[in-house]
């Protein structure tokens, strides 16, 4: 009888790890790092993030983008990537981009956000950190 029990259980498990995930409630969320430094070291606040966010959220709202099944953009405090600020990342895929300006985030949400195309030369290089 527990070598039934011990094989249903087996069962049971292969059954979960294959059940399909359920859809997230976001397809794309994207984060810019808002953080603040006030001791001089580099930080993204200090680079412009602030008006970035606010850039792509209206973009992706103009877009029709916004809301449940689509795409949520959010701040984030320090997102550890200080030395290829600003950047922003975008989930689920976990792209970070490195960005200088409006027409940089305008391309990131006409192509990534509107097309599902990764903007190659926007790409925050790996090995860049803190």
């Amino acid at each position: 009888m527990s070598t039934s029990t011990s094989q249903d259980g087996a069962a049971n498990a292969l059954v979960c790890a294959a059940a399909p995930a359920s859809p997230s409630y976001y397809k794309n969320h994207v984060f810019f790092c808002l953080n603040q430094r006030s001791n001089g070291e580099a930080c993204c606040a200090a680079q412009g993030a602030e008006a970035a966010f606010d850039r792509c959220k209206s973009q992706v709202k103009a877009a029709g983008l916004a809301g449940p099944g689509q795409v949520r953009v959010n701040k984030a405090g320090c997102l550890d990537r200080c030395a290829a600020g600003p950047v922003l990342v975008v989930y689920p895929e976990a792209v970070w981009y490195s960005y200088v300006d409006e027409s940089d985030i305008d391309e990131i949400v006409e192509s990534h956000l509107k097309n599902g195309q990764v903007v190659e030369r926007l790409l925050t290089p790996a090995h860049l950190g803190r």
